[in-house]
């Protein structure tokens, strides 16, 4: 990249019709027999001591991590460089205990050699169990090492016996998704890589394994880090570039990219009025671009489906309120097709993770909420696609409207025979949870129980929430079926009410607010729920 470069976006007359997407780092991960001679960084894996019998405050003095296997060969060759580093740094590093922690960068000189780089890396307590993120803090931090060591090309990352339980897949995800750098609206010298120079990392694992099966995990973590970046770029792109027509260009790209396992369908204008989905048109009316129905599907190559299931994703390119502008925050609602983002990336790692025995398909209604003389205005009274009027009491509750007609079609004219779907439809849901936990409402205890090890596999946090049904007196309306907003009082709750008048009762529905965990203040978008939807549709086929 130059500084000469020009961001593609509209221009005075033209909407944008392309996002450009940002690339996976270059770097190969994969297992290596032994340490590369050549290596111009080497991460040794260290287990702190046995955490029994030590002190509450972890500072027993009788309990010392020692160094072994190639680690130990090293420290022997150095002089004891590596055990004196590890006690001078025993503060912070805990003697490994502590996992993902790092020790500065030693640098050892011999005659005759080139100089050695290496990083000593907590895994934790030995015999603790390698659970709880372990391989992602490990992926993190490898990724780290790896960027803040400037002009490393090869690294060898040593894992010592008991590390055999280390998930690859974990860690190749978050390596890779941890050097994603977003410069697609940079130039210049403003332009930021992570690991510029990084060519390899050969993984060195002490105990017996598998290289196939090995590499394997970790092409499939690279494959769901590369959904997680595609959701990380839909976010983080203004609505100057993403709009609805450049939206449902990704979604082709996605298709065109899967290998023939993902198909695309966008329905226009005139389908979705043909469905009667005057809910999502009607919020649709104000943006500069037609609204794009997106229905992408994937089929096992086999063909083999026990389960046809559906992940809804609302795709609101940005929110300006409408009519009920918005009064603060508006910088920010270029985040609001989060949930699109998190069902678009899910179906780009499953496009090439490919699990058997499940159809999964992903519905984005994709628009904005703007203002012009076509928008629509507090009190109108919009049709959905399955019959239900709804009034209009607020114009800044319009993404659970597109929601509306985008679940029907999922229900009715998809027959999904289960339906989970993604937003960032409250502030209520952050101001309970925070930025870092997405909420959950079903009635079907089943489906919450699936959700909930897709987030605990993941590490993407969640908690299930109350559909409260008393709550939906708020939603009664003087002249339709319902309003589409209740009082500030259990927003979050009456939001998810409405989204269930759009769903059969007796379909496993879910609804998931991801309004707290969708952004981060400080790098941007996060990518979440990509890793939690791609986990949970996998998973249907084997149930």
């Amino acid at each position: 990249m130059t500084s000469e470069k020009r961001v593609n976006t509209w221009t005075f007359d033209k909407a944008c019709t392309s996002m450009e997407v940002t690339e996976l780092h270059k770097a190969d991960l994969s297992i290596a027999a032994s340490i590369d001679g050549g290596s111009d960084l080497i991460i040794l894996g260290v287990f702190g001591p046995s955490s029994e019998g030590v002190d509450e405050g972890g500072d027993n003095e009788s309990q010392k991590a020692t160094l072994s296997g190639q680690a130990k060969d090293l420290d022997g060759k150095f002089g004891g460089a590596l055990t004196e580093a590890m006690a001078e740094n025993q503060k912070a590093f805990k003697d490994g205990s502590s996992v993902g922690s790092t020790i500065p960068t030693i640098r050892i000189v011999s005659a005759g050699e080139k100089t050695k780089r290496v990083v000593l890396l907590g895994l934790g307590a030995a015999g603790k169990g390698l659970e709880d993120g372990v391989a992602a803090k490990i992926g993190q931090s490898l990724a780290s090492a790896c960027d803040t060591n400037k002009k490393v090309k090869s690294c060898s990352l040593v894992l010592p016996e008991g590390s055999k339980g280390i998930s690859l897949s974990d860690l190749s995800t978050e390596f890779y998704s941890s050097l994603y750098s977003d410069n697609r609206y940079r130039t210049g010298d403003k332009i930021v890589l992570k690991a510029e120079d990084l060519e390899s990392v050969g993984i060195v694992f002490e105990d017996d394994v598998v290289p196939d099966e090995a590499n394997a995990a970790i092409a499939a973590g690279k494959s769901l880090a590369a959904g997680v970046s595609m959701a990380k770029d839909i976010v983080n792109a203004p609505h100057n570039v993403l709009n609805s027509e450049s939206m449902a260009n990704v979604a082709r790209l996605i298709a065109e990219e899967s290998g023939g396992t993902i198909s695309c369908k966008i329905l226009g204008k005139e389908e979705c009025e043909a469905r009667g989905m005057g809910a999502y048109l009607g919020v649709a009316r104000g943006s500069e671009t037609d609204p794009q129905f997106i229905h992408m599907t994937y089929t096992p190559k086999n063909g083999t489906v026990s389960k046809k299931i559906g992940a809804v994703g609302k795709g609101l390119l940005f929110d300006t309120g409408g009519y009920n502008i918005k009064t603060g925050m508006m910088e920010l609602m270029k985040f609001d097709c989060g949930g699109s983002a998190a069902v678009l990336g899910a179906a780009k790692a499953i496009g090439s993770l490919e699990p058997e025995g499940v159809e999964v398909h992903f519905i984005v209604a994709a628009c904005e909420n703007m203002i012009n003389e076509r928008a629509y205005v507090p009190s109108d009274v919009l049709t959905a696609s399955n019959g239900k009027t709804i009034e209009i009491v607020n114009t800044d509750a319009e993404g659970r409207l597109t929601l509306a007609d985008a679940l029907v079609y999922a229900d009715k004219e998809v027959g999904c025979e289960s339906i989970i779907e993604l937003s960032t439809l409250t502030g209520a849901c952050m101001v309970a949870l925070g930025k870092k936990v997405c909420g959950i409402w079903t009635s079907n205890d089943d489906l919450a129980k699936n959700l909930d090890d897709s987030s605990k596999a993941t590490g993407e946090k969640s908690w299930r929430m109350p559909l409260e049904k008393e709550y939906n007196e708020q939603l009664k309306s003087k002249i339709a079926d319902i309003t589409n907003c209740g009082t500030r009082y259990g927003g979050s709750i009456t939001a998810a009410l409405f989204l269930n008048h759009f769903v059969d009762d007796k379909k496993p529905f879910a609804h998931i607010d991801i309004a707290g965990p969708v952004w981060d203040d400080k790098t941007g978008a996060t990518g979440f729920g990509a890793k939690l939807v791609t986990d949970w549709a996998s998973n249907q086929g084997k149930l």
